[in-house]
């Protein structure tokens, strides 16, 4: 069962978002989502496709994720028009040909680093093979110091329906010092032009543990994001995977970790779940909070912790489909090669077992807070209440959830650490592997 660990962060922490674990995820599984996508699809289930743009004016110290800086126009130009090659072939297939997307998700990266005509030629070439006009949500992730009024508008030409706005904190010395590429002035500036133009959805990201921050300045940090009343506000808690700059300074330097423990974390996420149900925000996963329960809503986070397919578009990007978990090659010459040669850009790949699909929906959607048992029944047969019925009477002992009736809820002490609480629905073999 999860027991309390050490609370330091250390090198290894990580997010949970799928399962099984991406290390499990292999070179030779590649052949059957292949052969998924030239198979008759069921088109009862939603679609949606996740666009990378890997492209940042600085990598910041805690990043884990697939990006370049300093690229030059010319790589910018030739990457747009690979992922435009890409979604045309993907397009084709006829486990794609004629669905409607539900969702669209531009990530990064910095997909505002692209330019207003970038953006303008990437939807259009897009639009070519397949269209986001009549999807429920077009989500695309900015950092503050790339957009302009210009680019603002430009956004809400191009269709995007939620615009996410990565401000983590606003004090201009822990920015800097995590390595972050926008200063405070330019996140009130860039707010404002999102207000001037005005969208359905607005969401803000902070990030609770930066090195650097103290309580006083995450007090102001909550302060301010009530000032500014956003839709949604999404709180991560600082990690140390593997791969980021702080991480291999740690090991390289012999140094302590840097970072807010995780009591720390916990209590300031905390505090501001309070602060924030102040001004009526409601609390919707671990991470996430909206102002209004009956609009605000997150289409990509609802589908894909649901298993919708997802179309993984551009270098590194993972998907879901037809029942296979892939991912595209993670270096951008080999990705951009590949689709002018006019294949698809799959690296890696896992056909999960039902049983494991079933865990898969299960602790996604355990990080909401609550889970219904019935929706498990009609999909998988499968009652949930038994068969995890030895780590919910464990977590539930330990005050991390209640089990009533039909509903399993977490407490707020559970919420706060859900990553480390899902391991223990896990199959054993995948319990004690590396994540990623």
């Amino acid at each position: 069962m999860a027991t309390e660990t050490p609370s330091t962060t250390e090198v290894g922490s990580y997010f949970i978002s799928n399962y099984p674990p991406f290390s499990q995820w292999n070179r030779g599984a590649v052949t059957g989502v292949l052969e998924a996508v030239d198979s008759p699809a069921d088109e009862s289930v939603p679609l949606g496709m996740y666009l990378h743009i890997p492209f940042c004016r600085k990598r910041c110290r805690f990043c884990y994720f697939r990006v370049y800086t300093q690229q030059n126009a010319k790589v910018i130009q030739r990457y747009v028009e690979a992922v435009s090659k890409e979604v045309a072939t993907i397009s084709q297939k006829s486990s794609v040909e004629g669905r409607p997307l539900k969702f669209v998700y531009f990530g990064g990266g910095t997909p505002s680093y692209l330019s207003a005509r970038q953006l303008h030629t990437l939807r259009d070439e897009l639009h070519q093979s397949i269209s986001w006009d009549k999807a429920d949500e077009v989500t695309f992730e900015c950092e503050p110091g790339t957009l302009s009024l210009e680019k603002v508008k430009t956004l809400k030409e191009i269709g995007v329906t939620r615009v996410s706005l990565g401000v983590e904190n606003f004090n201009d010395a822990i920015l800097e010092e995590n390595g972050r590429a926008h200063l405070s002035p330019e996140i009130e500036q860039a707010y404002g032009w999102i207000q001037q133009v005005g969208f359905p959805q607005v969401n803000i990201d902070l990030i609770a543990g930066m090195i650097g921050e103290t309580d006083d300045n995450w007090q102001i940090c909550i302060e301010k994001a009530r000032q500014m009343k956003p839709d949604n506000i999404t709180i991560y808690q600082m990690e140390l995977p593997f791969n980021t700059v702080i991480s291999r300074e740690m090991k390289e330097k012999g140094i302590e970790s840097p970072v807010a423990n995780w009591e720390t974390k916990r209590r300031w996420v905390s505090e501001a779940f309070d602060t924030l149900a102040q001004d009526g925000y409601r609390v919707s996963s671990g991470n996430e909070l909206v102002r209004n329960p009956q609009t605000d809503h997150f289409v990509y986070r609802d589908n894909v912790w649901r298993g919708c397919d997802l179309l993984a578009v551009g270098v590194s990007s993972f998907g879901h489909f037809q029942g296979w978990h892939y991912q595209n090659l993670d270096q951008i010459e080999d990705y951009m090669q590949t689709v002018e040669d006019g294949r698809l850009p799959i690296n890696r790949a896992m056909y999960p077992t039902r049983h494991q699909l079933l865990i898969r929906e299960f602790i996604l959607q355990m990080k909401e807070g609550h889970v219904e048992a019935e929706p498990f029944r009609q999909k998988f047969g499968v009652d949930i209440l038994q068969e995890f019925a030895d780590p919910l009477r464990n977590q539930q002992a330990a005050g991390y959830l209640k089990v009533n009736g039909d509903r399993i809820e977490l407490t707020r002490k559970g919420l706060l650490q859900v990553d480390r609480l899902l391991p223990e629905y896990f199959e054993e073999q995948h319990r004690e592997v590396r994540y990623t």
